[in-house]
Parts: C-alpha cells; sequence; structure tokens
C-alpha cells in the first residue's frame, strides 16, 4: 500500500493563500506584529506572491520578477516601496497603529 506524500509547510501555508484572501491578510498582519524577526515579513510575503504567482504579482508591482525574488529571499533587504509596491499588487496594504 503506498503512502501519500506529506506536505510541507510551506507548501500547506501556499495552498491556503491561495484560496483565503482573509487569511493571505490575518497572515501578513501576524508578520507584521512579529517584532523580534522583521524577516518573517519577508517569508509571508514571499508565501503570498508564490500562491499568487510570482511572475503576476511582479509585473502588477512593476518589479522584475528576479528582484522580487531576490528582495523576499532570506537575505533580501527590499526598500520600503518595494513592499509597497508588492502588498498594493498582491490587494493589501500595509498600515500603522499605536501600540
Amino acid at each position: 500500500m503506498k503512502r501519500k506524500a506529506s506536505t510541507s509547510h510551506d507548501e500547506a501555508i501556499v495552498r491556503r493563500l491561495r484560496h483565503d484572501p482573509e487569511f493571505a491578510a490575518e497572515y501578513l498582519k501576524s508578520a507584521l506584529d512579529d517584532e523580534d524577526e522583521p524577516g518573517v515579513l519577508l517569508i509571508a510575503l514571499r508565501h503570498i506572491a508564490q500562491a499568487r504567482g510570482v511572475a503576476k504579482v511582479a509585473k502588477a508591482a512593476g518589479i522584475e520578477r528576479e528582484s522580487l525574488y531576490r528582495a523576499l529571499s532570506a537575505h533580501g533587504n527590499p526598500r520600503l516601496s518595494t513592499l509597497v509596491a508588492v502588498t498594493r499588487a498582491i490587494g493589501l496594504r500595509l498600515t500603522v497603529e499605536t501600540v
């Protein structure tokens, strides 16, 4: 009897993000709330971009696909303008609120 192949955490998150825009918004908001690890925001944006299609997101953001991959990589250091363009391209926006 064949065993069902397991799905990685990243694959499961991307699949859920693809089909649930409200989850995507909450996922990004949670990433922004993680003050201890700012890289979490890049991971969240990368997952959402993968769910929506990186090439499609890059085009909508006015960024080269390769540049988007680099910006959202583990060692990426995107400009604020890149983050704003990407969040706008995925139908979300970054906000600020008092703590």
